[in-house]
């Protein structure tokens, strides 16, 4: 589990990179201080105008499976019992939306639907009995909440919330079953998504699905964290412990298995190998540091046997099963899964975002495109065609 001591191996065991990474603490404070201050701004102005109020907004409404993202004016609640309403000012689309959008579960659909999960956002106001968050703090929201309460959150030995913990079938509220969010005209109920719904320019989310993070640190960058990079480079720290020397095949070369390299490379893995269908992902992979592209339609592939980890990644969207035999476990190879890299939502992620802003992973190399809210449709077919790592979306 992470324990917020990376910077301190990533100086020791790399001692040629240690002026890299101060040089690039300097160069991203002195960023930080450029890019907040329009962020603050905001915050001045947003704070106690709205608080306890409905508010209107605009989102980006999904109304049946596949269909064109339809942006409207909705109506959002105020935050009810431990839950907090945030101002969204970027939000990404993640592969896990694209799903979603397409309804390839059945048993997930539910529409109307705010979808979106990767996002940055200021407070505006909190709900009854929440006290680690305030109006005014810089938070991004997370998909894998931690309540810090459960007997899940007090074992080291998992990252998941009994309660807050991912959940692509739940669609509403815990404290009372309800929606946040309504159409303007008829005030139908609109479902929520991935603890988040981060596709609308206010949101509400429950305290525990939300984590603070330095002010000083651009909300543009902290997005990325909410989950791309926190899910790929957590399951490179935390559940492969990659080492020094080790060799490393990531299969899928999106946003996620970019970041599995970029959590690789700095831990000091001598090979980095990228598997994917698409050759053209492969220029932005070798620039981000894999050492070798592979595109598994031209060759087979293969493992050794004797030792290995496979690590799966992401929401899977339907009911299918792995092709494995149990024999093929007692070779001394292991197979486990990751959720949100492994992280502590609330306890780990304002150190990781610490040791991003201190150049152990660079953010700013994940956003491939920008792009304004209303072209949310268009950000949804760069992703589709494999054009896009992330196209950050400006609220």
């Amino acid at each position: 589990m992470y324990d917020g001591r990376f910077s301190v191996q990533f100086h020791a065991e790399k001692s040629s990179l240690v002026y890299t990474a101060f040089y690039s603490q300097e160069q991203n404070c002195a960023e930080a201080a450029a890019k907040t201050s329009e962020e603050r701004s905001k915050t001045a102005d947003m704070v106690n105008n709205t608080a306890g109020q409905v508010v209107t907004c605009k989102a980006a409404v999904a109304w049946g499976p596949g269909q064109p993202l339809v942006m409207e004016e909705i109506l959002v609640d105020p935050p009810q019992k431990m839950e907090v309403r945030i101002k969204v000012l970027f939000t990404s689309i993640c592969h896990t939306d694209l799903s979603a959008w397409k309804g390839e579960n059945h048993s997930q659909r539910a529409y109307p639907r705010i979808l979106g999960h990767e996002a940055s956002g200021i407070v505006e106001s909190v709900g009854e009995g929440v006290t680690d968050l305030k109006e005014g703090d810089h938070v991004i929201p997370i998909f894998n909440g931690e309540c810090g309460e459960c007997e899940y959150c007090r074992c080291e030995r998992t990252n998941m919330c009994r309660d807050y913990g991912v959940k692509p079938m739940k669609k509403a509220m815990v404290a009372d079953g309800g929606c946040r969010f309504r159409t303007k005209e008829t005030g139908e109920p609109i479902f929520h998504f991935l603890n988040t719904s981060t596709f609308s320019e206010f949101t509400v989310i429950e305290s525990a699905c939300v984590v603070k993070v330095d002010p000083d640190f651009p909300l543009k960058k902290m997005a990325m964290l909410s989950c791309s990079v926190s899910t790929g480079v957590g399951a490179a720290w935390n559940t492969a412990d990659v080492k020094a020397g080790s060799t490393v095949a990531i299969f899928g070369l999106g946003s996620v298995g970019l970041a599995v390299a970029a959590g690789a490379r700095a831990r000091g893995a001598s090979k980095i190998i990228g598997v994917d269908i698409n050759p053209a992902k492969f220029v932005k992979a070798q620039a981000l540091g894999i050492s070798d592209c592979i595109n598994p339609k031209e060759l087979d592939t293969a493992s050794h046997e004797g030792w290995g980890l496979t690590v799966l990644l992401g929401v899977h969207p339907g009911p299918k099963m792995l092709p494995l035999h149990p024999m093929e476990l007692f070779n001394g190879q292991q197979i486990t899964g990751s959720v949100f890299g492994g992280f502590k939502g609330k306890t780990h992620i304002p150190r990781f975002a610490e040791d991003c802003m201190r150049g152990a992973v660079n953010l700013e190399e994940f956003i491939s495109h920008e792009l304004p809210f209303e072209k949310i449709n268009e950000a949804f077919q760069l992703l589709q065609g494999g054009e896009s790592l992330r196209c950050l979306m400006h609220l």
